[in-house]
């Protein structure tokens, strides 16, 4: 069953690679959507496809890279759209 979720990380997660980590394992899980690093210093996660990737997606967040530090993980369930065809890096 397809899925979306954006996910929205808090915490020590800007500067210790934290995009690069998300963008490996949402390719591994076959997820699309994006990644950014907000100006509040949180890290913003849109992801869509099955449903289970997901769930194990949002559990990898949950641990992050190495040097991470995560405060909070909020998952917000999103309308599954199709429009988005790779998982990319947004940069400012």
């Amino acid at each position: 069953m397809k899925s979306a979720v954006k996910v929205t990380i808090t915490g020590t997660v800007q500067g210790v690679f934290f995009r690069q980590f998300i963008k490996e394992h949402a390719d591994k899980l076959n997820l699309k959507g994006f990644t950014r690093n907000l100006e509040n210093g949180n890290v913003e996660v849109v992801l869509e496809g099955d449903k289970e990737n997901i769930e194990k997606m949002i559990e990898i967040l949950k641990k992050g890279p190495e040097h991470a530090i995560i405060k909070d993980v909020y998952v917000e369930k999103k309308k599954y759209s199709g429009d988005y065809k790779e998982f990319k890096i947004i940069r400012f």
